[in-house]
């Protein structure tokens, strides 16, 4: 609404004074449509430059992400910068998802990693966003474009402390070994799943079956990882 005040106002002042031969009625139309223009650009200014009529909303959301790099136990993120602030986070939000996502990369954002002992990885989106205080500051602003502006935005990942961080060309490098050794990981993989199965069975006989696949994924897990550090040690 302000931004139409302030173009017709403009206009109307425009016309007073161009085109209103009557001194007197010229004179008031000047004055009451410039009153207007000065109070609706001021208004407008003053919203762009200090968010007047606004204030700032921070909301958290929380999504289940994956590896980018399929069954393999990595959290993968392209390096930018030397602090570590501006680093771009890569995943998946389904195990089926072809083409990763990645996290923002630009002066409002700052994207991070944690390991925990969660048994998923999850994605925490920290949003600090500019919004109009009531409906009357909406409807008096309306299409200035202000409204949702971000402030800040913090992701944190937290994946599972048996995840291994690796950049984006450490990732390929690991996906062609695993390809070309995938016979012999295999057979590693099932010989240490089936001995960590049976040693927990050994203390806990009466495991149900959804226990014995928790142990198993696991084992599967913690092999992975080591295999991971270690062929990352022999590139570099």
């Amino acid at each position: 609404m302000i931004i139409l005040l302030m173009f017709g106002s403009a206009i109307a002042l425009f016309a007073s004074v161009m085109f209103i031969n009557q001194r007197t009625t010229r004179i008031l139309g000047t004055v009451i449509f410039g009153v207007l223009f000065v109070g609706s650009t001021a208004l407008m200014s003053l919203n762009y430059s200090h968010h007047f009529g606004m204030h700032q909303v921070t909301r958290t959301t929380t999504q289940k992400v994956y590896s980018a790099a399929g069954n393999l136990p990595v959290a993968i993120y392209q390096p930018v910068g030397t602090n570590g602030r501006d680093d771009v986070l890569i995943y998946k939000t389904s195990q089926d998802q072809k083409k990763p996502q990645h996290t923002q990369a630009n002066e409002y954002t700052t994207s991070k990693m944690k390991f925990t002992n969660r048994s998923n990885a999850v994605l925490k989106t920290t949003e600090t966003r500019w919004r109009f205080k009531n409906n009357f500051y909406k409807s008096l602003y309306l299409w200035s474009g202000m409204d949702s502006t971000l402030v800040k935005r913090t992701n944190v990942i937290e994946y599972p402390k048996v995840y291994v961080k690796v950049t984006t060309a450490q990732a390929k490098q690991l996906q062609k070994t695993t390809s070309s050794n995938a016979g012999q990981m295999q057979s590693q993989m099932k010989a240490y799943v089936s001995a960590q199965v049976q040693a927990a069975m050994a203390k806990n006989p009466k495991m149900s079956a959804q226990q014995i696949q928790q142990v198993s994924q696991q084992a599967e897990q913690k092999l992975m990882a080591q295999m991971i550090r270690t062929n990352i040690k022999s590139v570099q």
